[in-house]
């Protein structure tokens, strides 16, 4: 019986040795992952904005691309929404280089953009409802990731 008992407690002890060691490993995942999470916002904004702006020049130039509707309730000229989406367009690329280079303030600016985003292509449904329901849910997933906490080193190692 002593045997088995001892026997238990050296695996009891090698459990939490282990839980030990891999403390510093999931960590320094935890870390990667954050950075990487965040590295894959700003692409996934560059995108968007690249395609943002494209998206007003093509309502700019009365491209056929978009759907007119007489009766919507927050109805524009296609010509402003062509403009508004080519300054937003510029504006979210230019976001998105901060946050390669990982300022605070772009993380800031990223989120309310992405917002303020939201809500002009739910606004600009009737015109082009595919690409809009796409830009709502990549602006969606660029706020989910650049608010979920980032591990700092000093604080993953405690």
């Amino acid at each position: 019986m002593s045997s088995s008992h001892d026997t238990r407690r050296d695996h009891d002890t090698r459990t939490d040795h282990s839980r030990d060691g891999e403390r510093g490993t999931t960590s320094s995942r935890g870390e990667a992952l954050a950075i990487g999470v965040v590295l894959f916002a700003a692409v996934m904004m560059l995108i968007a904005g690249f395609f943002d702006a494209l998206r007003g020049v093509m309502a700019i130039a009365e491209d056929e691309v978009f759907v007119e509707t007489a009766d919507y309730t927050f109805s524009l000229d296609l010509t402003t929404w062509g403009w508004i989406h080519l300054i937003a367009g510029i504006v979210v690329i230019a976001v998105a280089l901060g946050l390669f280079t990982g300022a605070v303030w772009a993380r800031m600016a990223a989120v309310v953009l992405a917002a303020v985003l939201i809500v002009a292509n739910f606004l600009s449904l009737p015109y082009q409802p595919l690409w809009s329901v796409v830009a709502i849910a990549f602006y969606a997933f660029v706020i989910w990731a650049l608010c979920t906490p980032r591990i700092d080193r000093e604080q993953a190692m405690t």
